[in-house]
């Protein structure tokens, strides 16, 4: 009975802790996000170690664009002309990212969002984990990148 006890208080604690995402925490979406890790659905997790490719995210008025980045040595981003609308939608306690292009629509519910890290579930229970990134300038021309 102790073990029950003590297994449901944890349980709870875990649950009160869940980040509630609030309207005005949106704008810390934007800019460039690096994937970590993928938890899949079973728990097990695939790390990433340092990519090229980034998300950026524009985001304004719960409304805007994710696109795929790919870093340069000079601190520098290339980037085509293919991305994803997208809006946030707040449906009760949670928290969705809807994407649309030309060909599909999707959503992921978002998870976590602070200022260093960001975490989705898409539909298929998928945890995508990404750290904040930005530019760096492995050249050392001197030059500041922005």
């Amino acid at each position: 009975m102790k073990n029950i006890f003590m297994i449901l208080v944890l349980s709870l604690s875990f649950v009160g802790c869940k980040q509630e995402i609030k309207p005005t925490d949106i704008a810390k979406l934007n800019g460039y996000w690096e994937i970590t890790k993928v938890v899949f659905d079973k728990g097990e997790e695939k790390a990433y170690g340092m990519n090229e490719n980034f998300d950026f995210f524009k985001i304004k008025h719960l409304k805007g664009t994710r696109t795929k980045v790919t870093a340069q040595l000079d601190g520098t981003f290339l980037t085509t002309n293919t991305f994803e609308t997208v809006s946030v939608r707040f449906a009760g306690e949670k928290v969705y990212l809807d994407y649309k292009t030309n060909y599909a629509k999707w959503s992921e519910e978002l998870i976590t969002l602070t200022d260093e890290e960001l975490v989705v579930k898409n539909a298929e229970n998928k945890e995508y984990h990404y750290k904040k990134t930005g530019p760096i300038n492995l050249l050392n021309d001197g030059k500041e990148t922005k």
